[in-house]
């Protein structure tokens, strides 16, 4: 699921912290501190013997529309992973700007169901930053084993929007592709997100980017309004498509456009195969938000 060397020669430097570190505070260094030059550093954060705290998770699983159960749900220990990821991000060697990346694409594969009383050890590391038509694009991986073999892992791609240099050949848009013909839509649901949403879900995940809670502080960075979490939107369309998935399968999503707050939205989700594949748009059709697709795992 990726080198954490970043093609650099030696060792990565391996960090172990004693507890996951706060997110406002990492916000707070993101707004002042400086950015590095050169490659993504080549460093693993490690954060052990961890389970989930049964208030977040019955929170978690309220905000995003999964079923109470004695299960983590699929996008669960991303927001455990999250805050390693910031402080990955906001290191300051670490060359790109927090404030202002975007979150493109993600990837997660439940290997095995994770029970909520399991204490896991998370290991995050950047990796594979590369031209991309817009700019430079880089990945956090994450990956929480039970303490003999992975259980989870999670692949999140962030675009730093850049002016593309004269003469430059970017390789090819990391996000998935054109849709793929399906059968019809088995799952077809209506959501109103209310424009408390990116605050809920901030609340529950430590992901207090400004572009979520508020639209003054949302056009500070281009958007006329709020902007809901892209993995609020995967988390809420798994939910809905929980009982109908295998215990093994990955699951790659694509996020197309925002959604400005508060919105309506349409969910549709047919089979493919032996997955699925599913689709978050405008209520009306005609902006297309999320672009996901389920594939069994072995």
């Amino acid at each position: 699921m990726g080198n954490p060397e970043n093609g650099s020669t030696g060792e990565p430097e391996t960090r172990e912290l004693p507890s996951a570190p706060g997110t406002v505070s990492l916000y707070v260094r993101a707004l002042l501190s400086r950015r590095g030059e050169g490659p993504v550093p080549a460093r693993r954060l490690v954060l052990r013997d961890v389970a989930a705290d049964p208030v977040r998770l019955r929170r978690y699983a309220d905000v995003c529309g999964f079923a109470d159960s004695s299960r983590l749900p699929v996008t669960y220990p991303h927001i455990v992973a999250f805050p390693l990821a910031m402080s990955l991000m906001t290191a300051r060697d670490f060359p790109l700007p927090l404030l202002g990346l975007v979150h493109i694409a993600n990837r997660i594969e439940r290997l095995r169901p994770v029970e909520a009383g399991e204490r896991l050890t998370y290991r995050v590391w950047a990796d594979r930053s590369r031209p991309h038509p817009k700019g430079t694009a880089f990945d956090v991986v994450a990956e929480a084993d039970d303490g003999s073999v992975p259980v989870w892992r999670s692949v999140s791609t962030y675009l730093h929007r850049e002016r593309a240099a004269e003469g430059s050949r970017p390789r090819a848009d990391v996000s998935a592709g054109g849709p793929r013909r399906a059968g019809e839509p088995v799952l077809d649901e209506r959501w109103e997100v209310p424009g408390s949403a990116g605050r809920r879900y901030a609340a529950v995940s430590g992901d207090r980017n400004p572009i979520h809670l508020h639209p003054v502080a949302a056009r500070l960075f281009g958007f006329p309004r709020a902007i809901a979490h892209g993995m609020w939107t995967k988390a809420r369309a798994l939910a809905a498509l929980e009982d109908r998935l295998p215990d093994a399968y990955r699951v790659d999503v694509s996020f197309r456009a925002p959604v400005l707050l508060p919105a309506r939205v349409r969910l549709t989700a047919a089979r493919s195969g032996a997955g699925w594949e599913f689709g978050l748009r405008g209520d009306d059709g005609a902006r297309e938000h999320l672009r996901g697709e389920v594939s069994p795992l072995g």
